[in-house]
């Protein structure tokens, strides 16, 4: 008789357990990539430990192994994005809000590598003061407007391909006459504006960088520590036209809400992505958005694979994402709270607010962990824990 099981869906971790061994041997690794490697592999695994509940019904018992709650995980950012959404929701103004992405080109992608936290902390600072900068100018909207950024360095294809993705408000504050001022069009700013803004803003703060000696240069970018061959680069980058994407308007905060959710706690690939692994290689699915978004299989060497995937990993204690003008921390209270009083909104709370983890997985998928699978009637108890087994070197 044939095995009828069904085979077992391939993830990130696979792919790390199978091959990682070799990759480490082969590569001198940061320890913060070494760090994600052994996070993916080993979660809700029994490498990192978990906890054993028993029905105080019928006495079945249930294993759970620990998640590793790194945010490089495909696993562990569901959650956190269902969290992050409500949170949002709370703070936002009923009013028509924008999706600007802010591209920088392709010819900065190795300088972005070696100095990740000084170049992702200019294009946050390009992009934002870019956004900020026109909206306050007379010319255009003359307000203080405001937008939450978040940071992605890859393409469909893995590949380093760093941009922000921004949500702006369609209108802001107008502290002069005391209220709220829509766009008059269907659009923020022209993007040709905003792209020509953003190359002045962005290649300023390299400069500077430059010249404060913040930048490395290593590998084939070495060359660029020499102060003609880095002009050559400004020069080169001054003449490009830059890409700012601006989407239609969506028609509220829940609309965008949605969708920028689903970029704010995304990784490089996600397990769904992870076709199989045959032999050596991975196959994955992708979007070619040069080939009309067609939907298609790429075959990686998993050392390839793994390589690319790694170019992802963010310094520690790197902020992907960030909040700007009145939806700053420091203007909720004070200018956000005077929008909401001038359009008669309420104040209100996340519904998660004081929840335990469970209690929102309820919440969310209406799945409650706490009911016995077995008997359906009783309620699983602690009853037991065994531990991790520590990271290696």
């Amino acid at each position: 008789m044939k095995n009828s099981a069904v085979p077992k869906k391939m993830e990130l971790g696979d792919v790390f357990s199978l091959f990682g061994d070799e990759y480490r041997k082969n590569h001198k690794l940061p320890l913060q990539q070494r760090k994600v490697m052994f996070a993916v592999e080993a979660c809700r695994t029994s490498i990192l430990g978990g906890h054993i509940d028993s029905c105080d019904s019928c006495d079945h018992k249930r294993i759970s192994y620990n998640s590793c709650r790194n945010r490089h995980c495909p696993k562990c950012q569901h959650l956190n994005k269902e969290k992050w959404i409500e949170k949002l929701s709370c703070n936002l103004l009923p009013v028509k809000y924008f999706h600007i992405v802010f591209t920088i080109p392709s010819e900065l992608n190795r300088l972005c590598l070696v100095n990740q936290k000084v170049l992702y902390d200019i294009l946050f600072h390009a992009a934002s003061q870019t956004i900020l900068t026109l909206a306050k100018d007379e010319k255009h909207l003359g307000v203080l407007s405001g937008l939450v950024a978040v940071l992605h360095t890859w393409g469909q294809n893995l590949m380093d391909h760093p941009h922000l993705h921004t949500m702006v408000p369609a209108g802001g504050w107008s502290e002069w006459n005391g209220y709220w001022k829509n766009t008059k069009k269907n659009f923020f700013i022209h993007v040709r504006v905003l792209s020509k803004v953003f190359r002045g803003k962005f290649l300023a703060g390299l400069k500077t960088a430059y010249e404060n000696k913040q930048l490395k240069f290593e590998g084939e970018i070495k060359p660029l520590a020499q102060i003609g061959n880095f002009k050559t680069l400004l020069d080169l980058l001054y003449k490009k036209d830059w890409v700012v994407y601006a989407k239609e308007p969506f028609k509220n905060a829940s609309g965008i809400i949605k969708y920028l959710g689903n970029y704010t706690h995304r990784i490089a690939i996600s397990n769904e992505r992870i076709q199989k692994i045959e032999g050596d290689n991975v196959l994955f699915g992708w979007k070619d958005y040069r080939d009309n978004s067609k939907r298609k299989i790429m075959s990686l060497h998993a050392q390839e694979f793994m390589r690319r995937f790694l170019l992802h990993v963010l310094p520690p204690g790197f902020c992907k994402i960030r909040y700007y003008g009145i939806l700053s921390s420091r203007n909720r209270k004070t200018i956000l709270k005077k929008c909401k009083n001038a359009m008669a909104i309420k104040e209100v709370n996340s519904k998660f607010e004081g929840l335990i983890w469970n209690e929102v997985l309820k919440i969310i998928t209406g799945f409650d962990i706490l009911v016995c699978p077995h008997c359906k009637k009783g309620k699983m108890i602690p009853v037991g824990t065994f531990s991790s087994r520590k990271a290696p070197p």
